[in-house]
């Protein structure tokens, strides 16, 4: 994984929710049928994905799709 597109495609894909491009920046709280756990779910294909563990403490911390790609991915 070396985009956020990339990244994008991930969540859609593994939590099944059609999150659009504008809603991955936006607060947990704004989300649609967001729940926390889909945080999980989320943090085990970023670890398939990237090949590494993610940092799942600060992920916790995270408001946002865009913060944990900004913490998981983009390192």
């Amino acid at each position: 994984m070396n985009s956020l597109e990339d990244f994008t495609r991930i969540v859609r894909d593994e939590l099944g929710m059609p999150f659009t491009d504008d809603q991955i920046g936006k607060d947990f709280d704004e989300l649609p049928e967001w729940d926390s756990l889909y945080l999980l779910k989320l943090v085990t294909a970023l670890e398939a994905a990237t090949g590494r563990p993610a940092p799942v403490g600060r992920v916790l911390e995270a408001r946002s799709l865009r913060e944990i790609y900004d913490l998981a991915v983009a390192v």
